[in-house]
Order: C-alpha cells, then structure tokens, then sequence
C-alpha cells in the first residue's frame, strides 16, 4: 500500500519531529502565529498519536501514512478521532463533522443559515461523551479543537473537568492564535508549544512554489504583506493581492487613488488600512515599519492622530462581517485614510 500521508509544510516538519519527542501530556495546546499551518500540525499530532505503525504510547515519529489508521484519518473517518471547528472554518479546511452532514437536507430545504464563527457548548458536549467512550480501534482517543479561543464561554467551562481529568487514553489537542482570549483554566491544564515564524528565506521560497510565475522577490512582498505568514500570503493572493502594487497603497491612499482597493472585500481592506496605520506609527516612532518597505510611506503623520485612526480601524474590523454597503463602506474608509494621512497644513498661511 503506497504512502498517502500528506506533505507537512517544509517550516513545520522540524517543528513536528521536537513536538513528538517532547510532548508528554494529554492535553496540547499549540499557539503561535495565524497563516503558518496551526491545523495542520495539530492534525499531524493526532495522526501520530493513533499511528497504528507505532508502539502503543509516545509516538518519537511523524505517522507512517500506509497504516489503516492513516487511512481512515485522511478519509475524515476515524472512529477514534473527533475534529471541532467552528461551521465558518469547516470548509476551508476540508473537514466536516458527521452531524454537519446530517444537517444537509434541513439546510438545503430552507433558508441557509449563516455559519457560526463560535465553537458552541453543544459541539462540546459531544467531544465529552465521546472521551468516555472505549477507542474503537484499541489505541488513544483523540479530540481537535481549532482554534481554540473560539470556544465560547460556556462552551470552555463545559470542557474544563473532561480536559483537566480525561478517562482512559484521551489525548487533546488544543491550537490558537489569541492565548489572552482563552480562559486561563483552559490553558493551565495543557502543556503549551509554540509553533515557530517561518524563516523568510524557507517561507518565499514554498510561496514561489505555490503561484505560477511569481517571482522570489514578490514573493517575499507578498509574505511581508501577510506578517511573515505563508499561507496567509497565498490566500491574500487568491484574493487578487497583487505584490506589484502592495508597496504603492500608502502613497495611492495619501492621493485618494486606491480605488482598486474598492474590488477587495472588506476584511481585506481592514486589514490593508491597518498594516498601513501600523507602518506610519513604527515610523513615527523611529521603529521600522514590518509591512511595507519604509521606502513607500509617505511621511507618517502625528502618532496621536494614527493611534485614534487605529482605534477607529479595530471597531470596523470587529463588525467587518456585517452586511454593509460593500462600495459606500470602502469609500467612507477609503476617505478617512486620506485624511489621516495627508500633511497638516499650515494654519499661519490664509492660502495654504
């Protein structure tokens, strides 16, 4: 039987062999960075820890790919194996709970509801009487939850005894970005482990590979675009950002001739006038800036202003969901980067 196991990303497979050979508790919890594979490297912890290849216990090695187990894993079917994630998320990872699937006829039938952004104490739940049931397959029993601060707060609560005390060979597997927004109960009980920014060098290269025709240089535009984030970077450019423009926004914003940025969606754009407001305060500051090449920001204007401008910006992003008016929304913040950002005229000059 040939091997079917997939291909970690390359920053990650070092990262994987250290986990194995260090991590000793029954509940993990992976934290790092957005964009770099969180998932991936959770799926990679389970489908080691249920490797049927493997002495029963620690795993000192990634999944063999070929065992029965790896198998039923890479089909989305293991018996043993239970994957949280909130319904928004399911898609674009590839992975979709049997009860999601049940569901199908009643969403089809009617009026489709919007999907969650929350894990919801009823998925918890489940994960609970699952741990309390025998490994159908006589190995450890395995729950993923991602992102973990996605857990509502009932939903955390609901958790803690199972998490802190799991019957019989339960293993968890915890990952995230935003540590604070998680409970401290949750964390206390798990070891933690980080995973590792990509070096720059390994992270162009992967995205090179990735894009047809894409260039190392603009691939490393792209990655500075994206915070040093692979994925993230590829996903921006699926998305239509180019890394021949990135480096004019900030001057195009200054003379209100974004207008291409009207063609993003508005999480996008959120997320561009923020990077851009943070480039202009490092600046301000005398720090050098991480998104853009400082060569491409126009003078930074009074920190006081950009610190009032970011607030603004992090209210817009937290309901950036909402149904708005797509092209009157972007405008309106298109507007307002203009006028943050363009020099201060001279009061003392009637013709200024």
């Amino acid at each position: 039987m040939s091997e079917t196991r997939p291909v970690l990303w390359p920053w990650l497979q070092p990262a994987l062999e250290s986990a194995l050979a260090q991590l000793n508790s029954h509940a993990v919890l992976l934290h790092g960075p957005e964009g770099v594979g969180q998932f991936e490297f959770a799926l990679e912890l389970a489908r080691a820890w249920l490797c049927e290849s493997m002495p029963v216990g620690q795993p000192s090695a990634p999944a063999c790919g070929r065992c029965a187990s790896c198998h039923l894993i890479n089909a989305g079917s293991h018996p043993d194996l239970v994957v949280v994630l909130p319904e928004a998320l399911q898609a674009a990872l590839g992975w979709q709970s049997s009860a999601d699937d049940a569901d199908t006829a009643e969403k089809s039938s009617g009026k489709a509801k919007k999907l969650s952004q929350e894990i919801k104490v009823d998925a918890i739940r489940a994960v609970v009487q699952f741990s309390q049931q025998t490994a159908s397959r006589g190995r450890a029993k395995v729950v993923l939850l991602h992102p973990a601060e996605r857990m509502n707060l009932i939903a955390a609560n609901t958790l803690l005894k199972t998490l802190e005390e799991p019957p019989g060979q339960v293993r968890f597997v915890l990952s995230g970005a935003a540590l604070d927004q998680l409970l401290p109960t949750v964390r206390s009980r798990c070891q933690a482990w980080r995973l590792p920014t990509p070096q720059p060098e390994v992270a162009s290269q992967w995205l090179q590979s990735q894009i047809d025709g894409l260039s190392l240089p603009d691939a490393r535009v792209l990655l500075d675009a994206a915070g040093g984030q692979p994925l993230t970077a590829r996903d921006r450019h699926q998305l239509g950002l180019d890394a021949r423009y990135w480096p004019q926004i900030p001057k195009d914003l200054l003379n209100g001739s974004g207008t291409i940025l009207t063609q993003w969606s508005l999480p996008l754009v959120v997320d561009t006038l923020q990077k851009v407001c943070h480039d202009l305060a490092c600046v301000a500051a005398g720090a050098a800036p991480r998104f853009f090449p400082v060569a491409s920001l126009p003078p930074a204007p009074d920190l006081n202003l950009l610190t009032t401008w970011a607030q603004e910006l992090s209210k817009t992003s937290r309901h950036a969901e909402h149904p708005w008016n797509q092209n009157l929304k972007v405008e309106a913040l298109l507007l307002q980067a203009r006028a943050v950002m363009r020099p201060r005229q001279s009061r003392g000059n009637p013709t200024a």
